[in-house]
């Protein structure tokens, strides 16, 4: 990595994030409070840790946030204002959250709407009993949604996760810890028809609300007896904080994904693991993981996951190195294999590079003791992130990626970002597959046009030749291999370039797919799901679908569209112009019987107050709108579908 992404913590944030990880003294320790660690209130990021930062935690805090909201203008009144607001399936395509669509005031255009970032998962011993998660702004502020279905997702209830407050011994030895927003869910079950939900929640920094708590957590929550239907209180800590406007320095927890052992022959039966990056003031970012083996009732303090590699982590980025070589990391994915070996796939950055280059690369720990400690880092493969959105599409949030559209319109600005996904084939626990996202791939490379140009000096964003040219740049779907339980892949040494992609229809060629979820069915077929922009003229509008990639052979790929019609982009969260800044970071899927995939649907119109009517003599009316770009405004909301994959 060239010198100039070598970024100093010396500057601070003009907006301060408030996720962080702290505890009480030991004396008031309980075992409810038995994952947390030391440390204070966040003052600031550097410049690094804003470009790695997840979507959700930077656009919660109101880094890069837009301060001008969108003016979008009356377009047709609503006909059936009922039907509009309370949306229903697409044909095969299931509406999983249940609620009808709040009218709230332009300028707070998806606050109190919303639904994103989505996770999914099925009972092993009942495929019909199905769970899932999702951020949920239905209540003006992000929280932890989420739904359950027993026909296997052919309909769907919502529930209410109970994260209103928990104990709060960890937080100053007070009663109760009250939280006013979360998000980043994942959902598991174990094998015995339990179901498992993490949250993180947090309270706001000072900009947004003049409470001096600046507290965070990460909690589990159980479901004991009716698949999802409820929910134990309170939740149990995977990783708790204290922090307040009184103290200063403080580690920021981020982007945390949990799973459970669901394996009966295991030796860590039913065990929950919960991994997170851990940003530090000393600039570094390493990954941590806890576990439990009580059914989530107590949590293990934390255990270091992402440890030291000189030859893989050659690169420090003028950081300390406090905890090993491999100083910077993100997005954690934790997998377990039948056997009860336990992997965790992440991105580090911790690269050399020359020249033009400015590829990352994906490494994987595992642990064979049950997440007590792991191995040294193994490398997946190098990957190329999403070009640096602030470089092409001229938007306002300057620490950025994103999957910008092809020719002059510059509308596709929604945060995001390549990461890995893994999974071990349950006939065969010796092999194991990552599946990487990567803006230079097999399709997209110097030989159509599209080649690394360095980075962004102002962001260390990536940029790249050839983004906006159709045919050239594109972002792909790669697929990594070990046959030897995680000893090596086929994309250690493999360039990403010539490694396979699991978008192999004829018009995936040169368009982007994205935000992939990859899992084995119990007869050992790969699937992969993703957002898609190979249907009609989506590489130029930057309409999105959903589409489902499957193999029984790691080589050939039959790829299935989920979507029933085309996603038009997101307007909600809008920046000046009317473009979403916001729809996640990650998509889901489950493949115990079949596919499921689950996605972030944008097809459903939003709706505001007529101009001119709630006044006097005047009844309130419902009109759709259009945005600054010209875009029908429209919700998000939580689809999904069930898919063959033998």
């Amino acid at each position: 990595m060239k010198s100039r992404l070598i970024l100093a913590l010396a500057g601070v944030c003009a907006v301060a994030l408030a996720i962080a990880l702290a505890i009480a003294p030991s004396a008031s320790r309980t075992q409810r409070a038995s994952a947390a660690v030391n440390g204070l209130s966040l003052h600031g990021l550097s410049k690094l840790q804003k470009n790695h930062l997840s979507g959700f935690a930077s656009f919660e805090a109101g880094i890069g946030v837009s301060a001008k909201a969108a003016a979008a203008r009356a377009n047709a009144r609503m006909s059936n204002a009922g039907v509009n607001l309370c949306p229903r399936n697409f044909g095969p395509n299931v509406l999983v959250n249940q609620n009808c669509l709040n009218v709230t005031d332009v300028d707070l255009q998806g606050r109190a709407q919303a639904q994103n970032e989505t996770a999914i998962a099925q009972n092993p011993n009942n495929p019909r009993q199905m769970v899932a998660g999702f951020n949920d702004y239905r209540r003006g502020d992000g929280t932890c949604g989420t739904a359950f279905s027993t026909n296997g997702g052919s309909s769907w209830t919502d529930s209410t996760m109970p994260n209103g407050y928990t104990r709060g011994t960890a937080f100053g030895n007070v009663l109760r810890q009250y939280w006013q927003a979360g998000g980043d869910p994942s959902v598991a079950w174990d094998s015995r028809g339990n179901a498992y939900y993490a949250c993180q929640v947090f309270m706001r920094p000072g900009f947004v609300t003049n409470n001096p708590d600046t507290s965070s957590a990460v909690y589990v929550f159980r479901s004991t007896g009716d698949a999802g239907a409820s929910w134990n209180f309170t939740g149990h800590p995977a990783i708790e904080t204290f922090a307040s406007s009184q103290t200063t320095g403080l580690p920021l927890t981020d982007k945390p994904y949990m799973a459970v052992d669901s394996s009966p022959t295991s030796p860590f039966r039913d065990r929950i693991y919960v991994a997170w990056t851990q940003f530090a003031t000393n600039g570094t970012g390493y990954i941590f993981d806890a576990f439990s083996k009580d059914y989530g009732q107590t949590f293990s303090r934390p255990v270091l996951v992402s440890t030291t590699s000189p030859s893989l982590c050659s690169n420090t980025l003028g950081l300390p190195t406090p905890r090993g070589t491999c100083n910077f990391n993100q997005g954690a994915d934790p997998f377990v294999a039948p056997n009860g070996t336990l992997y965790i796939a992440y991105s580090n950055f911790n690269t050399t590079t020359t020249g033009n280059d400015n590829h990352f690369q994906v490494l994987v720990n595992k642990s064979t003791n049950g997440g007590q400690s792991f191995s040294a880092p193994v490398k997946v493969s190098d990957y190329f992130e999403l070009p640096d959105c602030a470089a092409f599409q001229g938007g306002q949030d300057p620490f950025r990626a994103c999957v910008p559209e092809k020719g002059t319109a510059q509308n596709s600005i929604f945060r995001a970002s390549n990461y890995p996904s893994g999974a071990v084939n349950p006939t065969n626990p010796n092999q194991v597959v990552v599946t990487i996202g990567s803006y230079i791939n097999r399709d997209s490379n110097e030989s159509n046009g599209c080649a690394p140009n360095g980075n962004n000096p102002n962001t260390g964003g990536q940029l790249y030749t050839g983004v906006k040219t159709p045919g050239a740049c594109n972002n792909k779907i790669m697929l990594s291999v070990s046959n030897n339980a995680g000893a090596s892949f086929t994309g250690s040494t493999t360039d990403p370039r010539l490694l396979p992609v699991v978008n192999t229809a004829r018009g995936q060629a040169t368009t982007d797919q994205w935000w992939q979820w990859t899992g084995f069915t119990p007869r050992g077929t790969l699937v992969s799901s993703y957002y898609d922009r190979q249907y009609g003229s989506a590489e130029f509008t930057g309409d999105m679908d959903f589409s489902v990639s499957t193999s029984r052979n790691l080589s050939t790929f039959k790829v299935m569209r989920a979507t029933s019609g085309s996603m038009p982009l997101p307007t909600q969260f809008p920046d000046a112009q009317g473009n979403s800044q916001f729809i996640g970071d990650y998509t889901g899927m489950a493949s115990v019987s079949g596919a499921h995939p689950i996605w972030a649907d944008t097809r459903n119109p939003d709706a505001f107050v007529c101009p001119g009517t709630a006044a006097p003599g005047v009844p309130p009316a419902l009109c759709t709108a259009a945005e600054p770009n010209g875009l029908i405004a429209n919700d998000q909301q939580i689809y999904t579908r069930g898919m063959p994959a033998s």
